[in-house]
C-alpha cells in the first residue's frame, strides 16, 4: 500500500474511521445508523465526503456509495505517535516510552513483549554505528 499523507484528524473525523475500521463498507443511511450518536444526517455526510477528498475514506461509484476506510488504524497510530514525540518531547521518544512504562503496571505477557520489540531493534541496528560513538 502506497504511503499516504495523513493529516492531523479531528475527534469527529476519527470516529467515522473508527466505524469504519469495525463495521467495513458502508453507505451514508448505514453510517448514520452504525455512528449511534446524536448527529446529523448531512454531517455525517459531509465528513465522509471530506474525508473521501483527503483521500481517508473511499467512495464507491455505484449508488447508493459505499464508503471504506483507505488508511489502516496502524497508519493513523503511526502518524499521531510521530506528531506527539516531535511537538512534546522535541523527537525524542525514550522519554514518552519511559513515561508509558512507569505508569502502569505491566503483565508478564507486557513485558515479554517490550523484551522481544528490544531484541529486534537490536538486531536490526547491530549493523550501524551507534548515535554519539567516538568513531563517527
Amino acid at each position: 500500500m502506497a504511503k499516504k499523507r495523513i493529516t492531523r484528524l479531528g475527534t469527529g473525523e476519527l470516529e467515522i474511521l473508527e466505524m469504519l475500521w469495525r463495521d467495513g463498507p458502508l453507505n451514508l443511511s448505514e453510517a448514520h445508523e452504525s455512528l449511534g450518536q446524536p448527529i446529523g444526517y448531512t454531517t455525517v455526510q459531509t465528513r465522509l465526503n471530506r474525508l473521501a477528498d483527503k483521500g481517508i475514506v473511499r467512495k464507491s461509484k455505484n449508488r447508493p456509495s459505499l464508503y471504506s476506510a483507505a488508511i489502516s488504524r496502524q497508519q493513523v497510530n503511526q502518524h499521531d505517535l510521530e506528531l506527539l514525540v516531535k511537538r512534546v518531547n522535541d523527537g525524542a521518544f525514550l522519554p514518552l516510552v519511559a513515561q508509558l512504562v512507569g505508569d502502569r503496571d505491566l503483565s508478564d505477557e507486557e513485558i515479554k513483549q517490550l523484551k522481544a520489540m528490544i531484541a529486534d531493534a537490536e538486531r536490526k541496528g547491530s549493523g550501524r554505528k551507534k548515535r554519539g560513538s567516538r568513531d563517527e
